[in-house]
């Protein structure tokens, strides 16, 4: 027969077997912090994310737009100018203008001259050598809040308008107008690196044509007054109706 274990011999064993265990509650803790911990890094990482992708849309929209507040305000003046040539010569141009030191957003200096020649260079490499290439020059210039009214507005975009001639005209001089037609291009500088561009063709009109389309207008509101006061039926007579003949297909008045 075996020899039976004693009391103490069964002690001994539960207690070797205890203290094997004593290490499992620790692991299974680092395992819950660990996985924890990551939640909170791919959380804290989404959240940067979608604030990174949030903000350069904001920059972006808000660069778009001082862009095409530029060409607006280009538009106003160009419109009131009695000469173009004066516009394309270089001497006259936009009451929105600003003076040196030129900053942008990300604080360095708006160099004109640099981001002209750049822009003439884009544009000789898609012309060609055609003598009616546009020759950019700067019309208009900066920060977009100089648009609007003091405390309106809060943006650090800066706004560059260039002026050309048309390429269509055949007269082979840029610097000179024809055929009352311009072409503008209107860069915005925003936050975070955006930049925008919008080019635009400006026609104008003489005085005699407008004339023409206003005299038009009021002749047109004219017949239109007429026909509104117009009766539908003769004052004093009886009313009459108008109905289809089923049998012959042609209108009966009664």
């Amino acid at each position: 027969m075996r020899p039976q274990p004693n009391g103490r011999g069964l002690l001994q064993r539960g207690t070797r077997l205890r203290s094997n265990e004593t290490g499992v509650a620790l692991v299974i803790s680092l395992m819950a912090m660990t996985l924890l911990t990551g939640l909170g890094v791919a959380l804290v990482l989404t959240t940067m994310t979608e604030t990174a992708i949030t903000s350069n849309y904001r920059s972006a929209q808000e660069t778009f737009y001082a862009a095409d507040a530029g060409i607006e305000r280009s538009i106003q003046d160009i419109v009131r100018a009695s000469d173009w040539n004066y516009i394309l010569g270089g001497t006259s141009v936009s009451g929105f203008i600003d003076a040196p030191p030129r900053k942008l957003p990300d604080g360095a200096d708006a160099d004109l001259t640099l981001l002209t020649t750049a822009l003439q260079s884009e544009s000789n490499t898609f012309y060609g050598s055609d003598p009616n290439r546009p020759l950019w020059r700067v019309y208009a210039s900066g920060p977009m809040s100089n648009l609007m009214p003091p405390g309106t507005i809060t943006t650090r975009a800066y706004i560059l308008v260039w002026v050309a001639d048309d390429p269509a005209e055949t007269d082979g001089d840029p610097t000179k107008d024809t055929n009352r037609v311009l072409l503008l291009r209107a860069e915005a500088f925003g936050e975070g690196g955006s930049r925008k561009v919008i080019e635009a063709a400006i026609t104008g009109v003489t005085n005699l044509e407008a004339e023409k389309g206003y005299v038009g207008q009021r002749g047109q509101d004219e017949q239109n007054r007429r026909a509104r006061k117009a009766p539908v039926q003769t004052p004093g007579q009886a009313l009459t109706e108008m109905r289809m003949d089923i049998a012959t297909g042609g209108m009966v008045v009664q």
